[in-house]
């Protein structure tokens, strides 16, 4: 028996396009996602991807404390100082054994930095932190 050259092509198409690759399942988002893989280069995208960390955690302070890095970087010392308000606000909410200290204590040394630039928590943060973000890349 002679199979036709298009029969054989469409049976070979239905057998190949039923073993198609099924997609790799993605990796769920975590908290600590804003500073993963970060290039300076890239800030914009970086500060994307934390935007979603953000959302997807409204009641964690750790996104907001490390965007706060991303903006700063980036220039944007109102809005570093917005998130660290904000990241503040939301660590009181949380009894102090459940919260990391050391994230604790990092919001606390930046808040300071920001309310002492003199804008009313929208002020320049650390000097450290902006003057790498002046860096040559």
């Amino acid at each position: 028996m002679v199979i036709p050259p298009v029969a054989l092509g469409l049976l070979l198409a239905g057998l190949l396009g039923g073993c198609a690759e099924e997609p790799l399942p993605q990796r769920r988002i975590s908290s600590s996602d804003c500073l993963l893989e970060v290039r300076l280069n890239q800030i914009e995208q970086a500060l994307k991807r934390c935007d979603a960390v953000v959302a997807a955690f409204p009641r964690d302070p750790l996104p907001l404390n490390e965007r706060y890095l991303l903006h700063t970087i980036a220039n944007n010392e109102r809005a570093a100082c917005r998130d660290m308000a904000r990241a503040v606000q939301l660590a009181r909410q949380i009894p102090p054994g459940r919260l990391d200290p050391m994230l604790r204590h990092d919001l606390k040394l930046r808040q300071a930095d920001c309310q002492a630039g003199g804008l009313a928590g929208a002020a320049a943060p650390l000097p450290a932190v902006k003057q790498l973000a002046r860096q040559p890349r």
